[in-house]
């Protein structure tokens, strides 16, 4: 779901950008029309990314909640880091959170976290 929000608001603000360049080709006093036209258009798009990304960002909000929520949670050690293979498979439900994510950084993390609902 998240991937398709994204392509969404790519793709119109692609269409935004080309809008953009179309109104700086246009002449106000010939095209007055095309040129409504297209701000109108504009005004819909700029209204329908913001909407897309506070739904985007809402859903990261339920997730975050989701893990600050969890019972045990603590920072992953290199060593842990380097066989999370291992890890995972003796925690189990483990989620770990990198904090260049996008959950990482709206979470505010510093160091690799990871969540679970029993003690690891």
């Amino acid at each position: 779901m998240k991937e398709i929000e994204k392509n969404e608001i790519k793709r119109l603000s692609d269409r935004l950008d080309a809008i953009h360049h179309q109104q700086a080709e246009l002449s106000l006093v010939e095209n007055a029309d095309k040129y409504a036209e297209l701000e109108s258009e504009k005004a819909k798009l700029e209204v329908e990314i913001a909407r897309l990304r506070e739904v985007h960002t809402q859903k990261l909000s339920k997730e975050a909640q989701k893990l600050s929520k969890m019972p045990f949670q603590r920072a992953i050690t290199k060593k842990e880091q380097a066989d999370m293979g291992k890890l995972k498979k003796s925690v189990r439900g483990l989620i770990v959170v990198h904090p260049m994510t996008a959950l990482g950084r709206e979470m505010g993390l510093q160091v690799m976290t990871g969540f679970s609902k029993v003690e690891f």
